[in-house]
């Protein structure tokens, strides 16, 4: 997939396929990488699929939040002259894209949801990241999959290196409490997109309940559970997420 990198200004991108606009957004510890299946699968299935790096560390610290970061969506789209799209969210990319309708809901066509936060997310458990502390890093890490040998030596190593760094570590901790700040409860009634939530039944940090509570409260929801799987089905589960993903997008004719 890095050899669909692109880079203009200050957008940096994965970018293939061509037809409507598949918008991937991907969470806090998240990487363009956590998306390969569903940015190589969708690309060849009549759409343009778009995976945008967020600047989750190169924003001022003052304005490392969820609000910023979909302005920035917003400048990306602009940017990218796109019309019509499907935001495409995990964890805090969901939360993002959940903002990003509250403000600009002419522009999105479909919202796919897995894993998201915005309503209630258990991200660390009960404690902070321990920096200097790879073996908690690792066990956090491993806590997001239902299968911790998804969690492969390299994206522990990913992680904690975002975490051992003095700077990315407190705009990890300013985006987390961005995201409680920026609850969407009260929005979601007013979402009219056709949404498609797809939820790892042994999700421990966004437990099922929040999807139950994403599909109550949005009007235009589906629900698709995926079993034996946790947080991020994109990755444990390819094949059945992008399936799923392609039956609702069939249906809904988007």
């Amino acid at each position: 997939m890095t050899n669909n990198l692109k880079t203009e200004g200050k957008f940096t991108y994965a970018e293939a396929g061509e037809g409507r606009a598949i918008i991937v957004l991907h969470g806090l510890m998240g990487a363009l990488s956590n998306f390969g299946d569903t940015f190589d699968h969708f690309s060849k299935k009549g759409y343009k699929v778009i995976i945008p790096e967020l600047p989750l560390y190169t924003l001022p610290l003052l304005k490392t939040n969820v609000k910023n970061l979909a302005s920035f969506l917003h400048d990306f789209i602009e940017h990218k002259n796109l019309e019509d799209v499907v935001l495409l969210g995990n964890s805090l990319g969901g939360h993002i894209a959940l903002y990003y309708i509250k403000q600009y809901p002419k522009d999105v066509a479909g919202l796919v949801l897995t894993g998201s936060s915005g309503l209630y997310e258990n991200s660390m458990g009960n404690n902070y990241p321990r920096r200097g502390d790879k073996e908690f890093v690792a066990n956090k890490t491993r806590e997001v999959f239902y299968d911790p040998a998804v969690a492969t030596e390299e994206l522990i190593d990913e992680v904690y290196d975002v975490i051992n760094d003095r700077n990315t570590l407190l705009k990890t901790l300013a985006i987390a409490k961005s995201a409680v700040r920026h609850n969407m409860a009260k929005d979601l009634p007013n979402m009219k997109q056709p949404t498609c939530l797809i939820w790892g039944k042994q999700d421990s940090v966004t437990p099922p309940e929040v999807a139950n509570d994403f599909h109550r409260h949005l009007p235009d929801s589906d629900l698709f559970w995926i079993d034996k799987c946790g947080h991020a089905a994109m990755m444990e589960r390819p094949e059945e997420f992008n399936q799923v993903l392609e039956n609702w997008l069939t249906e809904k004719n988007i």
